[in-house]
């Protein structure tokens, strides 16, 4: 599907962006893209400020969670805690296959130290669960929390792309770890319980680590096979999807 607005050129658009704060660039999406605007979460480590910073426009906008099935039980407690306290618009994204059809047709395909199957899990569990949810709620633009700091592929991206045939607005594209530290300081949020245990990123219960003193970020994740999932690549399966 397209979803390319004529009026919208994205190189005017990221200068644009690049001049105006996290929020502003939020309330940015809001401004454009209405009701087709959404942002997407882990309820990760630094989940917190995208999540407050929703939470500050004028209106709801949705907030899809893509839920694995194999999270952590401290993140389904974080989840909690941060709905509670900012009043989240939440849609939980999550695949027709069960974990336990899933590991009765494919096996424990992050056990096999396999990339294809790295992939495939991927895709099962998180790309198109996502897909399927921006289909459902008719999203144009979704935002996300990434950063250029976190992995090489991020590091080139811009504030606004076309993902898999949709506008993916980064907020906090060029944000480091210590403005995060400081938002989360300045409006008292709470942080992830798996951060004061070492955790820099947390995703998958199986597939993330606390950094050990010569691995850390996004090096820890995936056994270190990998350091996307998919859901922020352009392309379809045939390109690391």
């Amino acid at each position: 599907m397209s979803t390319t607005a004529p009026s919208l050129d994205p190189q005017i658009a990221c200068e644009e962006l690049r001049q105006r704060s996290a929020l502003e660039r939020m309330r940015w999406g809001l401004e454009h893209f209405g009701e087709g605007f959404a942002l997407t979460t882990s309820f990760g480590i630094q989940a917190a400020v995208s999540l407050h910073l929703i939470s500050q426009l004028d209106q709801p906008v949705p907030v899809i969670w893509v839920d694995t099935g194999y999270l952590p039980p401290e993140t389904y407690q974080y989840a909690q805690t941060l709905l509670d306290r900012l009043g989240l618009r939440l849609h939980v994204a999550q695949a027709s296959m069960s974990p336990a059809r899933m590991e009765a047709l494919h096996g424990r395909l992050w056990e096999t130290g396999q990339v294809d199957d790295l992939e495939t899990y991927h895709r099962i569990r998180k790309v198109e669960p996502l897909d399927q949810a921006l289909n459902d709620l008719s999203v144009t633009c979704w935002a996300s929390g990434v950063r250029g700091g976190q992995t090489d592929h991020r590091k080139a991206m811009q504030p606004l792309q076309l993902v898999r045939g949709r506008w993916s607005l980064r907020p906090l594209l060029d944000w480091t770890n210590k403005d995060v530290f400081y938002y989360m300081q300045e409006n008292d949020l709470p942080q992830h319980p798996l951060f004061e245990r070492g955790y820099s990123t947390v995703g998958d219960w199986h597939s993330s680590a606390p950094d050990d003193g010569s691995t850390s970020g996004r090096a820890t994740r995936f056994g270190g096979l990998k350091q996307e999932c998919g859901i922020h690549l352009p392309g379809m399966a045939g390109e690391g999807i």
